[in-house]
């Protein structure tokens, strides 16, 4: 698989664990880097505060993002992300443990390109991380 960077955006320590554990797993060779709140993500992905001087335009080649997150929500982000002409390309997957149907159609009215619920069984979190990273990493192609 490709060995561009994957933003995890992800506030459960849990899921954080499940997550590396199933993208390993999927034997993807991308770096992974973990925020761990809503305002962390776009300080990675614009290379301001603990990531200043981080070259913004080296961008994920995909964003696994929370929902529900401290500081700002996972829907703030993807807005502030699209926004941006030099980040409005990216994948950006909501992995999600809501079942709002509202966060659904918000999400991709603010152009999420999949919306995933984490199941809440231990072995289908890892399969489903593992095939989205197999899809995302391997399949799917994106302008550079």
């Amino acid at each position: 698989m490709n060995s561009g960077t994957i933003l995890l955006v992800e506030d459960n320590p849990d899921d954080e664990v499940l997550a590396l554990r199933a993208l390993k797993k999927a034997q993807t060779k991308n770096n992974v880097v973990v925020a761990r709140d809503g305002q962390e993500a776009l300080d990675y992905i614009f290379g301001k505060g603990k990531f200043n001087g981080r070259n913004p335009n080296e961008t994920p080649q995909v964003i696994f993002l929370d929902i529900k997150l401290p500081k700002l929500n996972g829907l703030e982000v993807l807005k502030n992300i699209r926004e941006d002409e030099r980040t409005s390309l990216i994948p950006i997957v909501l992995l999600t443990s809501s079942d709002e149907e509202r966060d659904m159609v918000d999400g991709y009215k603010l152009g999420a390109n999949s919306y995933i619920n984490k199941p809440v069984d231990f072995d289908e979190f890892i399969e489903q991380v593992k095939v989205l990273g197999r899809y995302w990493l391997g399949f799917n192609k994106t302008p550079h």
